[in-house]
């Protein structure tokens, strides 16, 4: 590509992007109103891109044009529409033309939300929705920050990085407790010890969260229709207790990947409570319907 041309398309002003954005919702409605006509699941082997693709990065600018034909060439060959009407698996995402538009503010706005002052908005707003859905889910006034206590939510990246952070939560809480009963006792020595607990069919992040949480994690057996029963669980923690071991958290799906069934919430959550084990409920695919 000519220097000249480089230049000409390093800077996007904003007349351009006034202009490539109309291009770009253009292509997205098109995309969307006439994606059944798409092959749902890509005909393309692993490794397909390589060879469409420069084998460094490139060192000047390209034209749009040049852009949104390579989304063609290159990208969309190997994408896998989720958005069909005959795609049937998984689950559904999160998609409509609201979500897009907002998308758009969103990124234009690109604040950081780490702390209050980083982008207030940004953090209010967030503890305000999760509020919005507490109530949706008829929690208990103390899970809401309208409650003036320690209630309240926080949005995870995924469903996998909620897991862990709830263990991990956990994890620190039972060692504080431990520490209490035991103050000779080593943060390591506790560790050692420390015995979490879920579903045989509960999804992979699950059994993963316990390793990179760096604590033993137990799968459970399921019933017959694969939930995870109260008695199961109590039989493990005391079969554990008895081992010298420390259980302090159990995670409870609504919703397995596999078959879609839902662990007895109602039984596992009174032997949690009895047992002092930080109960972590999974609705990440199926929860939703629990209020249907």
């Amino acid at each position: 590509m000519a220097r000249g041309m480089a230049r000409e398309y390093a800077r996007m002003e904003a007349e351009d992007f006034k202009k490539f954005a109309k291009e770009m919702i253009e292509y997205i409605t098109n995309y969307l109103e006439n994606i059944r006509e798409r092959r749902v699941l890509p005909t393309i082997e692993p490794g397909y891109m390589k060879p469409l693709l420069p084998s460094e990065a490139p060192r000047t600018a390209e034209k749009w044009e040049d852009i949104m034909s390579d989304i063609e060439r290159v990208i969309m060959p190997g994408v896998t529409h989720w958005h069909s009407p005959k795609f049937h698996a998984y689950f559904p995402t999160a998609q409509s033309y609201p979500a897009i538009v907002a998308d758009m503010l969103s990124g234009a706005i690109a604040c950081i939300g780490f702390t209050w002052m980083a982008s207030p908005a940004c953090t209010e707003l967030e503890v305000t929705m999760l509020d919005w859905l507490g109530q949706m889910l008829d929690l208990p006034k103390e899970f809401l920050a309208c409650s003036g206590g320690k209630g309240g939510g926080v949005i995870q990246g995924t469903a996998s990085e909620a897991t862990l952070v709830a263990l991990l939560g956990a994890k620190a809480k039972k060692i504080k407790e431990v520490k209490e009963q035991h103050p000779e006792w080593t943060d390591n020595e506790i560790i050692g010890k420390m015995m979490a607990y879920g579903s045989c069919q509960a999804h992979s992040s699950v059994e993963r969260a316990g390793l990179l949480g760096g604590v033993k994690f137990r799968l459970l057996k399921v019933d017959s229709k694969n939930k995870l029963r109260g008695e199961t669980l109590a039989e493990a923690i005391r079969e554990d207790k008895e081992k010298g071991l420390i259980p302090f958290y159990v995670v409870v799906t609504l919703g397995t990947t596999s078959s879609c069934a839902f662990d007895r919430l109602d039984e596992l959550g009174p032997v949690a409570n009895r047992e002092s084990v930080w109960l972590h409920v999974d609705a990440a695919y199926a929860g939703n319907f629990e209020k249907m």
